[in-house]
C-alpha cells in the first residue's frame, strides 16, 4: 500500500512557478506509475502528468507540456511536479496518485491510491 501526501501548494501570479511534492509512504512505491491530477471547481479531475516507476519515462497532458517537469527519487519515496510559466487555468487541487503498475497510466480510474490534495492558484 502506498499513502501519498502533496504539499507546495499556494498562490502564485500568472508567468510564475511553483514546486509540488508528494511524500509517498509504503514498502512498494518504487513499483508504482505515479501521476499528478488537478480537479478545478466545477470540473472533472483531470490528468497532469505521469512518471513511470524507475523515473526513465514521462508523459504529460497537451496543455501543460514544456511548462511543467515531473520527476521522482525512489531513494526518499518522493515525487515532484515543477510548474513554470503558469497560467490562470492551471488554478486547481492537484493531487498525487499511485497505481502498482510498470507502464503510464493516464486515466484518474485506475489510480489505487490517493492524496489529499494541494491547492493552486494563480492570479492574473
Amino acid at each position: 500500500q502506498v499513502q501519498p501526501v502533496e504539499s507546495g501548494g499556494g498562490l502564485v501570479q500568472a508567468g510564475g512557478s511553483l514546486r509540488l511534492s508528494c511524500a509517498a509512504s509504503g514498502r512498494t512505491f518504487s513499483s508504482c506509475a505515479m501521476g499528478w491530477f488537478r480537479q478545478a471547481p466545477g470540473k472533472e479531475r483531470e490528468f497532469v502528468a505521469v512518471v513511470s516507476w524507475d523515473g526513465a519515462i514521462t508523459r504529460y497532458a497537451d496543455s501543460v507540456k514544456g511548462r511543467f517537469t515531473i520527476s521522482r527519487d525512489n531513494a526518499k519515496n518522493m515525487v515532484y511536479l515543477q510548474m513554470n510559466r503558469l497560467k490562470p487555468e492551471d488554478t486547481a487541487i492537484y493531487y498525487c496518485a499511485a497505481r502498482r503498475d510498470y507502464g503510464l497510466p493516464d486515466s484518474a480510474r485506475v489510480y489505487e491510491y490517493w492524496g489529499q490534495g494541494t491547492q493552486v492558484t494563480v492570479s492574473s
